[in-house]
């Protein structure tokens, strides 16, 4: 029996999702800037899911732009905030996701300078060199809401305080937040977020960015008919359909959904217990439905290679990154070697686990901490 605890990767599409998808691309199959009465049809289905989206992360219809996932998103998200700055400064933490580190890179090869903001042994940023790091000429702070790989959440409402003071934009990639804890929280408090479809049970190739509309922004290509010139090509509306049912449904009784996460994080760590003093757990904050662990003497890969060979489904990361072979950042940046990082491993938890799936990954990882270290001893 095969049992998939990779949600942080992807999840599965919703059957109603899917049945949503399958209805709209035979119904509203038109080009939604087309003119005539098919592609007003699909229009106007295209604008009721940016309202439902917009509603549900707290912000204005008119600054949501559809995209295709996350790390489109974030590259849209730093285009958009450094057109209407005049600083030549980009500070991200050493924890963002592999899309915002390559688009700092990109534009630390176009002239702007890149400063690295540590994160602190919790995996929390360092708002105390936050201070020191940001000037007048910083343009940009780039913070994730939830870290994508042991899941801590960022105090972005402290970090917007500080940008604000010194006259910089707060982007925040909200991917691995969104459907998973109140994102409205952090909507009001940043110039612009990120979300991604299929890390709430909707369609792949779809996500969406929110631009604060208090500020007014270059469009990425002049005279654009998509998306206000914000990204180019025909949008997948039947894909934003499926994307909006889906969000609504992971939004709905969250605190019921973070209650049954942290039940069975409880529950994984206590299976475990009795191998405690050979692994190191990486507590993720309340609700996030994602647990980092260092297993003594055991390399994750390998680890996660035989979880797969045994049908567990696991990562050692963000799967973006994963083929680089190389230690995580965000461990490298909280004080752990290269050592203890390659030992880590990613268990994220879904809507569909059941006590019982919960109860045989953390036996499995605890014969397999008990197989090991006997041989070390050895």
């Amino acid at each position: 029996m095969k049992r998939y605890f990779d949600y942080a990767a992807s999840c599965p599409i919703d059957e109603e999702a899917l049945e949503t998808y399958m209805r709209a691309s035979k119904e509203y199959f038109a080009n939604s800037t087309s003119l005539h009465d098919e592609g007003t049809k699909a229009s106007r289905l295209l604008e009721h899911c940016r309202e439902t989206l917009a509603h549900l992360i707290g912000g204005e219809a008119k600054g949501l732009y559809f995209t295709s996932g996350g790390s489109e998103g974030n590259f849209l998200a730093f285009q958009a905030l450094l057109s209407a700055h005049p600083g030549k400064h980009i500070i991200l933490s050493e924890g963002e996701h592999s899309s915002v580190r390559n688009t700092a890179m990109k534009y630390e090869a176009e002239g702007y300078r890149v400063t690295k903001l540590p994160l602190k042994g919790s995996g929390i940023v360092d708002l105390e060199i936050l201070k020191s790091l940001i000037t007048t000429d910083t343009a940009l702070v780039s913070v994730h809401h939830v870290n994508s790989e042991i899941g801590t959440i960022q105090p972005i409402r402290e970090i917007s305080r500080i940008c604000q003071g010194a006259g910089a934009f707060l982007h925040s990639d909200c991917v691995q937040s969104f459907g998973k804890i109140d994102v409205q929280q952090v909507t009001r408090y940043v110039d612009s977020l990120t979300i991604s479809s299929h890390k709430v049970f909707g369609p792949k190739g779809v996500g969406g960015l929110y631009l604060s509309t208090a500020n007014t922004y270059r469009p990425f290509l002049p005279n654009g008919v998509h998306e206000s010139g914000m990204r180019a090509g025909t949008l997948n509306v039947p894909g934003i359909a499926a994307f909006a049912v889906a969000a609504e449904k992971s939004v709905k009784n969250l605190s019921e959904k973070q209650l049954r996460i942290e039940e069975w994080k409880r529950l994984f760590m206590e299976e475990l217990s009795s191998v405690s003093d050979r692994l190191d757990f990486v507590r993720p904050s309340v609700g996030v439905p994602i647990i980092g662990m260092m297993i003594h003497h055991v390399e994750g890969q390998w680890l996660m290679l035989e979880g797969n060979r045994n049908g567990f489904h696991f990562s050692t990361g963000s799967a973006c990154q994963i083929g680089a072979q190389e230690p995580s950042l965000t461990l490298l940046s909280m004080g752990k070697t290269e050592e203890e990082a390659k030992t880590f491993i990613r268990i994220s938890f879904g809507r569909d686990h059941t006590t019982e799936d919960v109860r045989a990954l953390a036996g499995w990882l605890r014969s397999v901490i008990e197989e090991r270290t006997a041989a070390v001893v050895q």
